[in-house]
């Protein structure tokens, strides 16, 4: 009798037998990518400086808007404050997105996806990994947001619960942008090229959106874009469950980050392998 047929128990046929190799496969990915996002987050407990300036510049937004061009910005039957929160939320996640660029351009650039090739380790966790701590960065810096907004006075309208499900849609976006941010500092393979190419494409799109301005106001030509692109889609979407409005537009949006992630989660991974 074979070494196979006396590993397999008698009592099972064959055709039955559970693939262990899958499950054993699963549980190395998801325990791989829990150290993976363990790492990437004691950088922000050594050099807490990254945490500190990643908020600097969203808080600096939230006031800029609210005090300087909040008297100026027309948001018929609500307050700009109002409109402004829920879309900041936005532009501050898909910004963050451009440190999951710097971030895998950085250990391209210094030999450390090297070092992950040398050890029993799956390939995708490294991106899934940088994903999910970057996710969670964002979702302090969320938090941290709307704890402003609180303080200069937003408020919510309609209720805790839809307002954690507007937190969760911000974050679930984020989350999908940083793998356009991932495939771009694979791309790049350079921590400073990295960080103007993750964030130079993502700076038109979030201002020619519904983030900071009703979309009405823009030329006509510029709304047709605005009213289709995913930043829009959200912003709408999260506005709606923050204030009490009729929530239109969230099967649009999430039919936009199921194809941010059916397009670029393989593109990541095929890049990835390609060059390692």
């Amino acid at each position: 009798m074979s070494d196979q047929a006396l590993k397999r128990p008698i009592s099972q046929p064959r055709d039955r037998q559970p693939d262990l190799t899958s499950t054993w496969r699963v549980s190395w990915v998801i325990s791989d990518t829990i150290v993976m996002t363990k790492r990437n987050l004691m950088k922000y407990i050594r050099l807490p400086q990254l945490l500190v300036f990643s908020t600097i510049q969203p808080v600096m937004f939230v006031l800029l808007f609210a005090f300087v061009f909040g008297g100026a910005i027309d948001t018929p039957g609500v307050d700009y404050i109002n409109f402004l929160i829920p879309g900041i939320l936005i532009q501050s996640v898909v910004f963050g997105s451009s440190q999951t660029s710097v971030g895998l351009a950085d250990d391209l650039n210094k030999g450390m996806i090297d070092r992950y090739r040398s050890l029993p380790m799956t390939r995708g966790a490294v991106m899934a990994g940088r994903t999910l701590a970057d996710s969670i960065r964002n979702t302090f810096v969320v938090f941290l947001m709307l704890g402003v907004g609180t303080a200069i006075g937003f408020r919510y309208q309609d209720g805790l619960l839809k307002a954690l499900a507007a937190v969760a849609l911000v974050v679930l976006f984020g989350y999908a942008f940083s793998w356009i941010a991932a495939f771009i500092g694979l791309l790049t393979r350079n921590p400073e090229i990295a960080g103007v190419a993750g964030f130079i494409w993502v700076f038109p799109l979030v201002f020619a959106s519904s983030v900071f301005v009703p979309v009405e106001t823009m030329p006509s030509w510029l709304q047709a874009f605005a009213e289709v692109q995913p930043i829009s889609a959200t912003a709408d979407t999260v506005r709606a469950l923050m204030l009490g409005t009729p929530v239109e537009k969230l099967w649009y949006m999430l039919a936009w980050m199921a194809a941010i992630l059916a397009v670029f989660i393989p593109l990541s991974v095929w890049k990835y392998r390609r060059l390692t």
